[in-house]
């Protein structure tokens, strides 16, 4: 492997080591639109660890296969909000943990990016579901408590996006 650094006519440019002409090994890539990405690279593309920095100050730590998140890594969004677990495809997928800027938590599987399967939602003034999820919002048998005592058991179907009381119980 040799050392070397390389500038587009467009301005992207990457630091770090090669190998038959291609970026291999330890390595930063400078994007055009202000993103950083500092890790391992095989065949040109993201490997391995690394570390991608968008502009906006999101932060993508852990694993890559294929140029995209792929494994356990850890999401900082903007806004503080939190994800640590499992990404396949760019996706989070598998087991994982998103905890909120507000102080809410989620806990549970993913599939393709969206809660899905057994999940735990704390929401940040003390209510929680524990059930099952399907494409990112309650369905199916679940519990739902709040602090003031309030508590449903039984089935969950076509919660809307903004989490609202627009339910169907069965």
């Amino acid at each position: 492997m040799s050392q070397g650094t390389w500038t587009s006519t467009d301005g992207e440019k990457y630091s770090g080591e090669w190998k038959d002409g291609k970026k291999y090994g330890q390595g930063t890539f400078y994007y055009t639109d202000g993103s950083v990405y500092v890790g391992e690279l095989k065949g040109g593309e993201r490997n391995g660890q690394g570390t991608y920095t968008f502009p906006s100050g999101g932060k993508y730590v852990g694993e890559y296969k294929d140029g995209k998140k792929h494994g356990q890594g850890k999401f900082t969004y903007t806004d503080g909000t939190k994800f640590v677990g499992e990404w396949k495809d760019d996706k989070r997928n598998g087991q994982g943990t998103e905890t909120y800027s507000d102080g809410g938590k989620y806990l549970g599987e993913y599939k393709d990016g969206k809660k899905h399967g057994q999940g735990t939602n704390t929401w940040s003034d003390g209510r929680k579901y524990v059930g099952k999820f399907k494409n990112g919002f309650p369905n199916g048998q679940g519990t739902e408590t709040s602090p003031d005592g309030w508590r449903y058991i039984g089935g969950i179907q076509g919660w809307e996006e903004t989490w609202s009381r627009k339910i169907h119980l069965y």
